[in-house]
């Protein structure tokens, strides 16, 4: 076992010395400040988690020898037992650790517990999103982040090096005139619908900066790993089955949000309907899809529809060859909005937010005609720079984080 922590410790060094950007998302300042023993970073593939945690040990600034990387997926750590090694680099004097892709790991939540219980070492790990956990004795224990795709306003602040504040719900509904007009104003030359635009084809994940003319494809083996390894492993899924998730994402691209009736999809792709919504539920947690239901279904099995979209507007532009113009608006505002709000949809607007507050999305000429009359609705506008009254730019929404 001490080579293996000797391995560690090497490759803890080529890590350091590896570049990596120095823009910090949202997330880094509580991650870094958090008291707990145990803190996970999970969210969907691309979108930083790695980035962030090797931004983290550099800050630390201190020698293999007291705070270690472990990189799950690397080859010297297929079969080997995660206590085990922390409890000899906690006795060889070991402070903290990083472990990556932790969901490599086979029932990595009671080596964890134990780590947690036994030795005196602050770990930090991250995962995949698809990983499901719900033992509330670990949960009990953790401090959980999601990271999210990268928001507009991160995408500005990328793009631009213009530094933006983000806001609340709440503010960009009451204050959404003053804001957008601020917002506005500082991007001097720039021009924040043609910034949307980009956004919605290659903002969402941060390696795009990396490298933009290889975005498609850094994109597509994104969506292929989280399907082929993280959902097949975690779920043990066999690799036939594999190519059925993957017709399911194309599918969800062909269709409206609302044509999805799950007896069609089912039959579409040749699967029962239980498999469907299994394989849904799946493709939901790995940050692929978002799933939509109908707000009655919160108090009695009616019969409606779900919607499915597509997890962000760069997936839908990757995956579908023709994309509807309303099915585009209608992503993005789910993509953002879900991350820290609850999403259903109603017969009268397209979403019922935190179950108080209904959205139409429409484009510019778009009327309050359907919401007419509804309290507490608002219309979010694409293809305009500041609202007025209850329309809101569609733009502004990517600033909720």
């Amino acid at each position: 076992m001490g080579s293996l922590i000797d391995i560690a410790k090497r490759l803890t060094v080529l890590k350091l010395s590896q570049k990596v950007p120095e823009y910090r998302r949202f997330l880094y300042n509580q991650v870094k400040e958090n008291r707990s023993k145990l803190i996970g970073i999970y969210g969907g593939r691309g979108v930083g988690k790695t980035t962030l945690m090797v931004q983290l040990l550099k800050e630390l600034n201190l020698p293999p020898s007291k705070a270690l990387f472990i990189s799950c997926d690397h080859p010297a750590f297929s079969e080997f037992s995660l206590f085990n090694l922390l409890e000899e680099y906690a006795s060889l004097g070991g402070k903290y650790v990083f472990i990556d892709e932790i969901h490599k790991v086979k029932d990595f939540e009671s080596h964890l517990k134990s780590a947690y219980d036994f030795l005196n070492l602050k770990i930090f790990f991250s995962g995949s999103s698809a990983v499901y956990l719900n033992n509330p004795d670990f949960m009990r224990r953790f401090s959980m982040f999601k990271l999210p795709i990268l928001s507009f306003r991160e995408f500005i602040e990328l793009s631009t090096g213009v530094t933006l504040s983000a806001f609340s719900l709440e503010e960009i509904i009451n204050n959404h005139e003053d804001i957008s007009f601020e917002i506005v104003k500082s991007l001097h030359d720039k021009k924040i619908l043609e910034l949307f635009e980009e956004y919605k084809i290659h903002g969402a994940y941060p390696f795009f900066f990396e490298d933009p003319e290889k975005f498609l494809d850094r994109l597509s083996a994104s969506i292929d790993m989280a399907v082929s390894s993280d959902i097949a492993f975690l779920y043990s899924v066999n690799p036939e089955k594999v190519q059925l998730i993957k017709k399911l994402l194309v599918t969800i691209c062909v269709s409206k949000p609302l044509e999805l009736s799950v007896e069609n999809l089912a039959s579409l792709i040749g699967i029962s309907k239980a498999t469907l919504y299994k394989y849904i539920e799946y493709l939901s947690r790995a940050d692929l899809v978002i799933h939509v239901q109908h707000e009655a279904k919160r108090f009695r099995a009616v019969r409606k529809p779900d919607k499915l979209y597509l997890a962000n507007t760069n997936l839908l532009n990757a995956l579908c060859l023709e994309k509807e113009k309303g099915t585009e608006r209608e992503t993005f505002f789910a993509s953002v909005v879900n991350y820290q709000h609850r999403l259903n949809y109603v017969d009268k607007g397209d979403f019922l937010v935190d179950e108080k507050l209904i959205f139409e999305i429409g484009g510019k000429n778009k009327t309050f005609r359907q919401i007419k009359n509804i309290e507490n609705s608002y219309l979010a506008i694409d293809g305009i720079e500041v609202g007025a009254g209850n329309k809101i730019p569609l733009w502004l929404f990517g600033f909720i984080y």
